[in-house]
């Protein structure tokens, strides 16, 4: 039989938001994580030790993605097209490997929710995240720090002897590559993803997965369970009956419900509208959770839904399938070991009732024949990539070279290293990390224990010194690191990097007034410093000028904070996030009729984090008057 499964490259042109230059301050502040449980005494014992398994703390060695705005134009986004008679399946390769849009084709059905903008928000772990379609959650609880990040993508063979788009990346919170392949069956209706983590250390390592679907709201979600495990971000589980299609309406505020599913039953979800049409996807058991995610009614939920869009577009929400039982859970990979799971998302037609759903999905896809294409693929997984399509970060590349080890299937290529893993690779090979040869704000740190064993027998300059102070800052050793910072200091021709260090040191031990001097002293050193009005320099004194100001208001310095306000760039003075921290200055100034002028004006803080309250609260401050509508974003 001919194979007429196709890949090939196109361009996806829509309204989109720039995604702007990344923060350059290494994020040392810990995680103000939504997605906790302050009690598991009452949770299964498997639940409760994998939710107290070594839970992210830091976002090291990766910087926050903070520069976007909400201003879109039409742009074009690279996209790589898998095809067959009846699936096309377009992928972002630079966004994450996102697979925006799932169309059947016979019937001319969009099976999932299809964003029609690029909208950048705060809900990565380190920022930058948008809506809509299929994305890959590896690392730790929330939405991975790759979601507007580049993959590698290539041509693989697929186990029917035709193409398979292959992904593949280094996950740098956990350092763990990963892959995932995509391919079509001649005449399947029925996008196969075969999915692998490799732990290449010679100890255990926290391992997390999700995928993430999102499908139009409106649709009725069905999974094979009678209970859930609800998280209503109270930092509480509790069990519920799987609520029905109307009391999810109903709900007023943002929740998710974890299907706690039988062992053995299949593993699927599917979300389907009032005809009995939509999407159904299955999975081999490795693959244990299943998720429904709804942002709720109420005024919060609908503010979010547009801001992630548009106003006037139909509404989403999440399925999801992971590794565990909850998100909130991190498995152990032992070492040199891997784990790996098949998924399948197409097409179903059934009643709305589970057990219907599950009788007619074993009718077009039988669990046999998902376990079989597992089994097919996996002799797969380690053959190499033909044409390469998309390129990702050369961070896999510095750490193939560190660990001396080739990883079948995913080739992490020596071409694929550039400016920021050069002074890494130096270390690697000389030990030594080299000196900055030009004032520039500083470069990324690895934080990893190889890396910090490194930076401790290099040769101490303060370049080196200060990276070695992120990595023990990293490790928990706060005290080495100030020391390392302090040292620094002495000899460093840049000083505010090592300021900045030691005022949030001084933040952590409730020593508020050293940290606004140091912050003000930081701020004084960048602006002597800066060089230029480019896209570096206007990122650092954002980021820099952004803490500053919070630190020395937090002590009633409102005419150093002012300061600093001033010697802001102007384009960064009129960015949302920056009028917000305005209207925040003149209330501590004693302006309030002038800082709700501010509100009254408009502002977006296109930043604005995941169940953020901040806006509500100073709009307190100045009114008396109800949170106007398009300021309430609160989930609870």
């Amino acid at each position: 039989m001919a194979i007429v499964t196709t890949i090939r490259r196109e361009v996806l042109t829509l309204p989109a938001a720039e995604l702007g230059p990344d923060n350059p301050l290494p994020p040392l502040r810990p995680l103000d994580e939504l997605h906790r449980v302050d009690d598991r005494d009452d949770l299964p014992s498997e639940m409760a030790r994998q939710i107290g398994y070594e839970p992210l703390r830091s976002l090291l060695p990766v910087h926050l993605r903070d520069g976007y705005e909400r201003v879109r134009e039409p742009r074009g986004i690279d996209a790589l097209v898998i095809e067959n008679d009846r699936l096309r399946a377009t992928v972002l390769p630079g966004l994450g490997g996102r697979i925006a849009s799932l169309l059947h084709k016979p019937s001319g059905r969009e099976l999932l929710y299809r964003n029609p903008v690029f909208q950048p928000a705060a809900f990565a772990l380190n920022g930058a995240w948008f809506s809509g379609g299929i994305e890959w959650n590896i690392g730790a609880t929330g939405h991975t720090t790759l979601a507007c990040a580049p993959l590698h993508a290539a041509r693989v063979p697929a186990p029917d002897g035709g193409e398979m788009l292959r992904l593949w990346e280094w996950e740098r919170l956990r350092d763990l590559p990963f892959q995932v392949d995509l391919w079509l069956p001649d005449g399947s209706d029925f996008l196969y993803v075969g999915v692998r983590i490799r732990n290449p250390h010679e100890k255990p390592v926290p391992t997390y997965w999700w995928s993430n679907i999102a499908v139009p709201e409106r649709r009725r979600i069905l999974a094979p369970a009678q209970q859930a495990w609800h998280f209503g971000y109270e930092r509480r589980l509790r069990t519920v009956p799987v609520p029905t299609h109307e009391e999810i309406r109903q709900l007023p505020h943002a929740a998710d419900y974890f299907y706690d599913l039988p062992d053995a039953r299949r593993r699927w979800i599917a979300a389907l509208d009032e005809d009995g049409h939509g999407l159904v996807q299955t999975s081999t058991d490795v693959l244990r959770g299943r998720k429904l995610f709804v942002w709720g009614s109420g005024p919060g939920g609908r503010r979010w839904q547009e801001w992630l869009t548009e106003p006037g577009t139909e509404g989403y929400c999440e399925i999801q399938a992971g590794l565990a039982r909850t998100q909130l859970e991190h498995v152990r990979l032992d070492p040199e070991s891997e784990v790996s799971w098949l998924e399948a998302y197409g097409p179903l037609n059934s009643p709305a009732q589970a057990e219907k759903a599950e009788e007619r999905l074993e009718a077009v896809l039988p669990r046999a024949d998902v376990d079989a294409a597992y089994a097919a693929w996996k002799p797969h997984a380690d053959t190499a990539p033909g044409e390469i399509l998309a390129t990702g970060s050369g961070w896999g590349a510095l750490e193939v070279l560190r660990i001396d080890r080739k990883l079948p299937g995913t080739p992490f290529d020596d071409s694929t290293l550039g400016e920021a893993q050069e002074p890494w690779l130096e270390l690697l090979r000389a030990g030594v990390l080299p000196e900055s040869g030009r004032v520039r704000p500083p470069g990324e740190t690895l934080v990893a224990q190889h890396w910090r064993d490194m930076l401790e027998t290099a040769p101490a300059g303060p370049h080196t010194e200060y990276h070695l102070g992120v990595a023990q800052w990293h490790a928990g050793d706060r005290a080495q690191a100030v020391r390392s910072w302090e040292r620094a200091l002495e000899l460093a021709p840049s000083v505010w990097p090592l300021l900045r260090c030691l005022a949030v040191s001084d933040q952590e031990v409730g020593n508020r007034e050293r940290a606004a001097d140091r912050y003000a002293e930081a701020f004084d050193d960048l602006c002597r410093e800066r060089r230029d009005a480019g896209e570096a320099w206007t990122a650092a004194t954002a980021a820099l000028g952004r803490e500053a100001i919070e630190a020395l208001l937090a002590v009633g310095r409102t005419g150093d904070a002012r300061s600093v306000w001033a010697r802001l760039r102007p384009a960064t003075r009129a960015r949302g996030r920056f009028r917000f921290i305005e209207a925040g200055l003149l209330v501590a100034e004693g302006r309030r009729e002038e800082a709700r002028a501010v509100f009254e004006e408009g502002f977006e803080v296109a930043d604005l984090r995941e169940g953020a309250e901040a806006v509500g609260r100073l709009w307190e401050r100045v009114s008396d008057e109800p949170l106007p509508d398009r300021h309430d974003f609160r989930m609870r």
